[in-house]
């Protein structure tokens, strides 16, 4: 996946919910349009992270599988 990433939070080794946790705290941080991506091991990141946006209003971009995590990318939409 070709995406410009303005942030990175490791969340490795992280159980729910603290992969959402620190991506409501970090997406803040970012401006309207900028892209986060979340590396996370945690099975339940897979439909949390979308869940989430679509709660949210921000937009869920996709995932990668790295070897031993998942790649998460959410652009924020304002």
């Amino acid at each position: 996946m070709d995406v410009k990433v303005d942030q990175v939070q490791d969340s490795i080794g992280q159980l729910c919910p603290m992969p959402i946790a620190f991506l409501a705290k970090n997406i803040k941080k970012l401006e309207t349009g900028q892209v986060l991506e979340i590396q996370a091991d945690d099975e339940g990141a897979q439909a949390d992270i979308p869940a989430w946006c679509e709660q949210t209003g921000n937009e869920f971009l996709g995932q990668e599988e790295d070897d031993d995590f998942y790649r998460y990318y959410v652009r924020k939409t304002g």
